[in-house]
C-alpha cells in the first residue's frame, strides 16, 4: 500500500470452558440438536432470574491473569440494551464499569521483531443465540444463549494485517494451554471484530469495524481489503463513515451491514438481579497457581533441549502430543529423536487411526525404551516403522516385540566390514566417483549396503565404517 498507516484495534469473544451456562444450569456444548440444551433462563422468559456461575469468574480471572492484567476485585455486570432477534431478553448482561481485568499485555513477535499488544480490558458476559438464515427465513438456535464468553479488547497498537495476526494467533494459544477455552474458530468458540482506520498522519482516520472473522487468515486479508477500500475512497474524494462490515472469503471484499452504534445507545446500567461480585486475593493465587505451563515456557524447554524452532513450534501446534513429550522432560533420554517420532511416524498412525495417543498402548517406559534404542544406533528407523504399531496397540515390551518379528539389528563391527568391502568391490566406478569428490556417491553405497542387509544396520556405525574405508 501507498504511505498510509493503519491503525488496528481487535476484539475478540472466546467461549470459556465451563459445564453450565452463565446464568443458567443449562448444559455448556456444541454440536448437540437445535434448541435442546436451553431453559426459562435461556429463552428470556418473563420474571426468571440469573444465577451467576462461580466457574466462569474463575476461567475468566484466569485468562486476565495470562493476559498480564491488573484485576478488579470488586466487580458488577451491566445490562446492554437493544433489540435483536437473538436476545429475547432485549438486553445483554456483561461488565462496562468493572471488568474483570484491565492495562494488560500480549507480546507478539512478528520477522524477528518482538513487540507488546496493550490490553484494554478483559471482560465477562453471555453469548446470543444463534441465527440460521436459509432462503427466505431465519431460524434461532438458543443452545449457545447465555454460553458464558469474555471479550477482549485491545488498544489500538496493530499497525499491520501480520501483527494482527500474529496477536490472534498469541491469545488462541494461551487461551488454549491454559484450559480457558477450546478455541475452536471453525465452530464460532472465538470470534474475531476488527477495527481498522487509515491516515498519512499521527492522527488516526475514521475507523471501520469488520465483524466475526471466521480465521485467522482472514483477519489478515480482510484487513488489507478494508485499507485499500478505505484509500480508494478517500483518494476519489469520499470519506469513510463509522460503520460495521463483514468480511465475504468468497468475494475477497468488505460490506457494509450497518451504521455503527455509539455507546450511549446500549443505555448501558448496573444489572439489578446480580449481587457485586468481591474477590480476595486468595482466590486470586489459587487461580493463578492452576495455569498449567503455557507454551512459551514449553517451547523455551523444547529448544533448550536441542528441539528445532521449527519443530518446538510444531509440537506445540499438537496439545496431545505436547502434553505427552512433556512426561519425559525430566528423564534421561534424547528429546530431539523423542520430538522426531511424534511428529513423524507416530503423528501418521494417530491421523491414520484416528486414536488419541493417550488411549494407546505406548506407555511411558515402551517409548522411553524405543527412543534408547534409536539413540545409540540399537535400532533404526526401518526397524521403528514395522514395530509401530505393535507398539501402539500391544501390552508386548519393546524387546519382546522385535524379537517375535524375528528383526536383527547388525551393530557388529567386523560383520559390517565385510559387508561393506563386498559393496565396494562391486561397485567400483562410485567408489572412483567420490574419491573425484563428488560427494552424492556416498549416498548410493549406503543405500546398496542397507539393501543388502535388509534395513537391519546400525546406520550411524555404517556411515563411520565407510568413510574410513573410502579415505584409506
Amino acid at each position: 500500500m501507498s504511505d498510509y498507516k493503519k491503525t488496528i484495534g481487535i476484539e475478540i469473544h472466546c467461549e470459556l470452558n465451563s459445564n453450565t451456562k452463565i446464568f443458567s444450569n443449562s448444559i455448556n456444548g456444541y454440536g448437540k440438536t437445535a434448541n435442546s440444551n436451553v431453559n426459562v433462563v435461556d429463552l428470556g422468559y418473563p420474571g426468571v432470574l440469573p444465577t451467576l456461575n462461580m466457574e466462569v469468574i474463575r476461567l475468566a480471572l484466569k485468562a486476565a491473569l495470562i493476559l498480564n492484567c491488573e484485576i478488579n476485585k470488586e466487580m458488577h455486570f451491566d445490562r446492554k440494551n437493544y433489540f435483536y432477534p437473538d436476545n429475547p431478553k432485549n438486553y445483554q448482561i456483561t461488565q462496562l464499569e468493572t471488568p474483570i481485568g484491565v492495562n494488560g499485555w500480549v507480546e507478539i513477535e512478528v520477522n524477528g521483531q518482538k513487540k507488546k499488544i496493550r490490553i484494554h480490558d478483559i471482560h465477562i458476559e453471555e453469548d446470543t443465540c444463534k441465527s440460521i438464515h436459509y432462503k427466505h427465513h431465519s431460524f434461532l438456535d438458543f443452545n449457545r444463549a447465555g454460553v458464558p464468553l469474555v471479550e477482549i479488547v485491545t488498544e489500538a497498537d496493530i499497525t499491520s494485517s501480520e501483527e494482527a495476526m500474529a496477536y490472534v494467533e498469541k491469545l488462541r494459544e494461551l487461551f488454549l494451554y491454559a484450559d480457558v477455552s477450546d478455541c475452536k474458530i471453525e465452530e464460532g468458540s472465538m470470534r474475531c471484530d476488527v477495527n481498522i482506520s487509515i491516515s498519512k498522519t499521527d492522527e488516526w482516520g475514521t475507523r471501520a469495524e469488520i465483524k466475526n472473522i471466521g480465521s485467522i487468515s482472514n483477519v489478515g486479508r480482510a484487513i488489507e481489503r478494508e485499507a485499500i477500500r478505505q484509500e480508494e475512497l478517500i483518494e476519489n474524494g469520499g470519506s469513510v463513515v463509522f460503520a460495521t462490515y463483514r468480511y465475504d472469503e468468497k468475494e475477497d471484499k468488505t460490506i457494509m451491514m450497518r451504521v455503527k452504534e455509539a455507546g450511549n445507545d446500549y443505555r448501558y446500567f448496573p444489572e439489578p438481579d446480580i449481587p457485586f461480585v468481591v474477590i480476595d486475593d486468595n482466590f486470586i493465587e489459587d487461580v493463578r497457581k492452576s495455569i498449567p505451563m503455557l507454551a512459551s515456557e514449553r517451547r523455551e524447554k523444547y529448544v533448550l533441549a536441542g528441539i528445532s524452532e521449527l519443530n518446538a513450534n510444531k509440537i506445540i501446534q499438537n496439545r496431545s502430543l505436547s502434553n505427552y513429550l512433556n512426561r519425559f522432560l525430566d528423564k534421561d533420554i534424547d528429546l530431539v529423536v523423542a520430538s522426531n517420532l511424534l511428529l513423524g511416524d507416530i503423528a501418521g498412525y494417530l491421523n491414520k487411526t484416528g486414536a488419541l495417543i493417550d488411549n494407546t498402548k505406548l506407555n511411558d517406559e515402551k517409548f522411553i525404551t524405543v527412543v534408547t534404542k534409536l539413540s545409540k544406533g540399537d535400532i533404526n528407523s526401518k526397524v521403528f516403522k514395522d514395530i509401530l504399531d505393535d507398539l501402539m496397540e500391544s501390552d508386548s515390551s519393546v524387546d519382546e516385540i522385535i524379537s517375535s518379528k524375528g528383526i536383527k539389528i547388525i551393530s557388529d563391527p567386523n560383520e559390517l566390514k565385510n559387508i561393506i568391502s563386498t559393496i565396494l568391490s562391486n561397485n567400483e566406478n562410485s567408489v572412483n566417483d567420490y574419491k573425484s569428490g563428488n560427494e552424492r556417491a556416498i549416498k548410493f553405497l549406503m543405500g546398496q549396503i542397507m539393501k543388502e542387509t535388509k534395513g537391519s544396520a546400525n546406520p550411524e556405525l555404517v556411515n563411520k565404517l565407510l568413510l574410513e574405508e573410502l579415505n584409506k
